[in-house]
């Protein structure tokens, strides 16, 4: 195990302290991760030794409650440097914001023996929950729970059913909270292009008992009811699901970018092209790194400033109104499509010796393409979200 530094105790920049001393090390983890489909046990051991994933728990259940700010630049700075690692930092890191705002049963459950546990989901609502007295009996099997086999405990959607399984109409979307003895990481279930290493295997249950205590509205997360009846004016926990969910998958990919700029640096910095040009002095690949850098750079900075405007305005006992939650999504998601975009031009520039597998300009490239898949990084729904709004003032059905 990496030794915890005393300060991590003390001060919420001590997270991104230690990924930075560690950043060798996870770069070098980083192809052994992806070859086992899994990031390495020295990684996790940093992840948890950095104290990251406590940056966004309630003080009261042992964590920082952080300015999310401090969290997404850890997770950028873990992602930088090992893309699978920071993805898990993301998804698997805004969990402990979700159950600060949870009752405190189910705090107690996952936290009564201290701020260590990861926590998984995912929230698709693939399950299907019978009411039995006392709660639910829940069955299904959910893909993509990233970062799954280093975690203790999961969050999963699903939909109330009937007695014969069918889900009731309208839908009824909970949000189901298990331990880890009550479902199964399903083996090989995770063969992808990128990403390898966030080991986002599928899990699977079958008439698994979660009490009513353990089972939450996804309609009331969203809309933030947990947070102000648990919360009530504690900054944090009053900036939305929509918005912080988001937010994390951008700063996971934020992450990649900020490492793919940095690897195709380097990759020029010793690279002869086939015509006897040093590709450091080349013009047209110099241009292309600026704008790229440039782009990447003015991303990261409008993203932490949507950040700090809704955490100031929440501040101030204002809630987030639907325009502000639109907007976001509107600007979050065009940050990070613009710097694809100028990393897609850099990659067309990166010469064939870069697309051979195991190097680092062409593994960065898979994560980063693999990460633009996500649904919060694709832009089309955000932004039909945000102009259908602005034209008829109704916010979309199932928008965050």
């Amino acid at each position: 195990m990496i030794a915890v530094r005393d300060d991590t105790q003390r001060s919420t920049r001590a997270p991104l302290e230690v990924v930075r001393e560690h950043a060798e090390t996870l770069r070098d983890e980083a192809l052994l991760g992806d070859q086992q489909g899994l990031i390495t046990q020295r990684t996790a051991d940093i992840l948890a030794a950095s104290g990251g994933m406590k940056l966004l728990l309630a003080q009261d259940l042992g964590g920082y409650e952080a300015h999310p700010n401090d969290f997404f630049d850890w997770v950028i700075a873990v992602g930088e440097n090992q893309p699978s690692a920071g993805w898990i930092t993301g998804v698997v890191g805004v969990h402990p914001w979700q159950i600060s705002i949870m009752n405190d049963q189910t705090q107690q459950e996952i936290y009564g023996e201290g701020p260590d546990p990861w926590v998984a989901s995912p929230y698709a609502p693939f399950g299907r929950a019978r009411r039995v007295d006392g709660g639910y009996l829940l069955s299904g099997r959910w893909p993509f729970s990233t970062g799954t086999d280093y975690c203790d405990w999961i969050i999963l959607g699903g939909m109330v059913a009937d007695d014969q399984g069918e889900a009731l109409t309208p839908p009824d979307v909970r949000h189901f909270v298990l331990p880890r003895r009550d479902y199964e990481v399903v083996p090989d279930s995770w063969k992808v292009l990128g990403l390898r290493g966030t080991g986002s295997k599928d899990v699977r249950m079958a008439d698994v008992f979660v009490p009513d205590h353990r089972v939450y509205s996804a309609v009331d997360m969203y809309g933030g009811k947990y947070a102000r009846e648990n919360r009530p004016g504690q900054t944090l926990y009053q900036m939305m699901f929509g918005l912080m969910f988001p937010a994390a998958i951008s700063a996971g990919t934020f992450g990649i970018l900020r490492g793919a700029v940095r690897e195709y640096a380097e990759h020029i910095a010793g690279r002869v092209t086939v015509s006897g040009v040093t590709s450091r002095t080349d013009p047209f690949q110099l241009s292309a790194l600026a704008r790229a850098e440039s782009d990447v750079e003015a991303s990261i900075a409008h993203f932490r400033s949507l950040v700090a405007e809704v955490y100031d305005h929440v501040s101030r006992g204002h809630e987030v109104t639907d325009e502000q939650r639109l907007r976001f999504r509107r600007d979050q998601v065009r940050a990070t499509t613009r710097s694809i975009a100028a990393l897609d031009e850099l990659f067309r520039s990166s010469g064939a010796s870069s697309i051979q597998d195991g190097h680092p300009v062409e593994r960065f490239r898979r994560d980063l393409h693999v990460a633009a898949t996500h649904m919060c990084n694709v832009p089309e729904a955000a932004y039909q979200n945000h102009g259908n709004w602005r034209f008829t003032g109704e916010l979309p059905r199932g928008a965050y």
